[in-house]
């Protein structure tokens, strides 16, 4: 079966789909010695080769991990601020690369889910699918009932509206409160710039949960687990991919 240069290096984990037509586009991509453009295809058969090395088909199925993300590091893979990043703790592959999916900015902590299926990650991205994304947020002082009402009908940002799907009041103690927050959009900081919106300030925020995937209590920060199957098959099915064997 026949597939696009760009969707398999893609599902293999390589970078996502437009940073490997990129890499065509600047004829970086070769398949049995052949430059190829955008929409050639290749099978099973075919040997590609990126920057002349040779992409080798995986020894080993995909894999699916959660990590907990502390405060402090950097959803990139390099830093030149010589800040820790995420990659750094997680396990080594071979012939396989991991695929961040979306980020958290340096002060958030909590779920962060890598897989080496690039297919999956750009699916599980795509605004189009609307995941949901939930968050433990502690904040400082009494937020009046009229500012948390705004708050899920929605307040104007410099990029347009935006509001929590879903915002439940969780206890605290002294200045410190908590809230459950519930976004379905992939804007950047888009939890700490809606309190902000309403002149509240953030003191601390987790992310518990990606889709169907919950953080847990179980996992400490800095440590990573591999997603069980159930898990795995809920991904899938949440962004209409076949899950895998």
């Amino acid at each position: 079966m026949s597939e696009r240069v760009q969707k398999v290096l893609a599902a293999r984990g390589l970078g996502s789909r437009r940073e490997i037509e990129g890499w065509i586009e600047r004829g970086e991509v070769q398949v049995n010695n052949r430059t190829v453009k955008l929409g050639d295809q290749v099978d099973e058969h075919d040997v590609i080769r990126v920057r002349g090395r040779i992409v080798r088909r995986p020894e080993h199925p995909h894999r699916w991990i959660v990590y907990h993300k502390p405060v402090g590091e950097i959803c990139s893979r390099s830093d030149p601020e010589g800040r820790r990043p995420v990659f750094a703790s997680l396990p080594r592959l071979k012939g396989q690369r991991w695929v961040a999916v979306g980020r958290l900015d340096l002060n958030t902590s909590g779920l962060l889910l890598f897989t080496t299926d690039g297919e999956l990650a750009n699916r599980l991205m795509h605004p189009s699918m609307a995941l949901e994304r939930e968050y433990a947020v502690r904040v400082l002082g009494e937020v009046p009932v009229a500012t948390l009402d705004m708050l899920r009908e929605g307040v104007e940002l410099e990029d347009g509206p935006a509001r929590f799907d879903s915002l439940e009041e969780q206890g605290g103690e002294g200045a410190n409160h908590w809230y459950h927050v519930i976004v379905s959009e992939g804007r950047n900081r888009l939890v700490r710039r809606l309190w902000d919106a309403v002149g509240v300030t953030v003191s601390r925020l987790i992310r518990v949960r990606y889709g169907p995937v919950v953080l847990g209590r179980g996992l400490k920060t800095g440590a990573v687990r591999d997603l069980e199957t159930r898990e795995v098959a809920g991904l899938y099915q949440a962004v209409d991919l076949p899950v895998p064997d």
